[in-house]
């Protein structure tokens, strides 16, 4: 599959877009199809479908021993699994959390009536700013909600450091960073609590779920019954609790992709490489950087694209990848703080982020996982190069187009 010799055979103005099927960013990574199978015959014959069933005990035992943490508790997805742990380690009046991070992230503190104070990033890790936390800090907050952007560890010394000193609860958002490490110790045992989502967008994933991966021998009794109803026994309940649990079958899906991880990630490597090798040199386009030192999933393709050096905007790039069959994304547009119900709560927000919206309108993440190949990257990476090589031409084009 190659791209094609000149911008004008782009599918934008031909109509013939260069792929047939749409690559997309986040199309589910399988494992093994006969384990997988296997498994869910054995669920069938046994007829336990949920309630801390053989497949879910295996998983959150075999999940601990690879993070290497004392408990980790599989949840039905991460958004539940962040709503517990914050009601767990007793979070309430103002917790300090990006806005650049997916929705869930404060609307798992605001469906709590607990208010997500937005604070900047760090333009480099894209990741919070310490120094800006240290400055939201106010005499309600009680907690930072930090998240691994890109799989990339947030500062966590720093920020362990400002909890511990001004006697506050840390969570980390770890959505993006499962199988990542931060100084040869994997994500997942650092602050209070790391909440992991291994929903099917993820590179590890059970068709929909998540976790909580703790160290804290009281919080993980706390938290597992908080997932199921509070129940501490036998019609024995001691604790308001929802219904967090995972299923059999997501269980079974995770033992699954757990044993294909390592081939998992090394397809991601060498697509991430691959996109490196194709873009590089490309002015005003530049992928996020990997420590190569530190474990990694290499999940997200990120691209910073610098208008006035490329010759195009993000949003024309995208527009013009869309048109060729590329899903690429735009992460974290247009921040939390633009969206509701926040953007009425804290108009002026966007005063206090200007990283944030800075990168908001600079970054999209490109196709990755099994179901790209060698061949798919060349051709994406042709679209972009013949973008960016004729910046003034597709301006304009885009333009009459409207």
């Amino acid at each position: 599959m190659k791209a094609k010799n000149t911008v004008d055979e782009l599918g934008i103005f031909t109509g013939k877009p260069i792929f047939n099927e749409a690559q997309v960013v986040g199309r589910p990574n399988v494992g093994n199809s006969e384990d997988f199978l296997a498994r869910v015959n054995d669920i069938l014959e046994r007829r336990w479908f949920t309630n801390n069933g053989k497949y879910v005990q295996e998983f959150e035992k075999r999940m601990a021993e690879y993070i290497g943490v004392k408990h980790c508790i599989a949840m039905c997805n991460a958004t539940v699994a962040l709503e517990i742990a914050i009601r767990g380690v007793g979070m309430t009046g103002e917790v300090i959390v990006p806005s650049f991070t997916f929705v869930a992230t404060p609307h798992s503190l605001q469906w709590q009536q607990i208010t997500p104070v937005f604070c900047d990033i760090d333009p480099t890790t894209h990741n919070l700013d310490p120094l800006c936390v240290e400055k939201m800090i106010t005499p309600r907050t009680t907690g930072i909600l930090a998240v691994h952007v890109w799989g990339r560890p947030c500062a966590i010394e720093e920020l362990t450091a400002i909890a511990n000193r001004r006697g506050l609860k840390l969570i980390f958002d770890a959505a993006h960073a499962f199988a990542c490490s931060h100084k040869g110790q994997m994500i997942g045992s650092f602050g209070d609590a790391e909440v992991f989502s291994f929903h099917a967008t993820k590179f590890f994933n059970t068709f929909e779920g998540g976790a909580v991966a703790t160290n804290d021998d009281d919080l993980a009794v706390k938290i597992r019954r908080m997932k199921n109803f509070g129940f501490a026994g036998y019609d024995n309940v001691d604790y308001i609790g929802t219904n967090g649990k995972m299923s059999e079958m997501s269980a079974a899906m995770g033992l699954t992709s757990l044993e294909g991880l390592e081939g998992f990630i090394d397809v991601n490597r060498r697509n991430y490489e691959l996109y490196r090798e194709r873009l590089a040199g490309l002015r005003g386009v530049r992928l996020i950087d990997y420590d190569g030192a530190e474990k990694c999933n290499y999940q997200y393709i990120v691209a910073e694209i610098d208008e006035d050096l490329a010759g195009v905007s993000r949003d024309q790039l995208v527009d013009v990848l869309h048109k060729e069959n590329v899903l690429a994304r735009r992460y974290f547009y247009p921040g939390c703080h633009q969206m509701e119900p926040y953007c009425s709560y804290f108009p002026h927000a966007g005063l206090l982020l200007p990283n944030t919206e800075r990168l908001a309108d600079r970054v999209m993440s490109l196709p990755n996982g099994t179901s790209v190949g060698p061949a798919a990257i060349d051709a994406i990476c042709g679209v972009i190069r013949l973008a960016v090589t004729n910046g003034k031409k597709l301006r304009h084009m885009l333009q009459v187009q409207g």
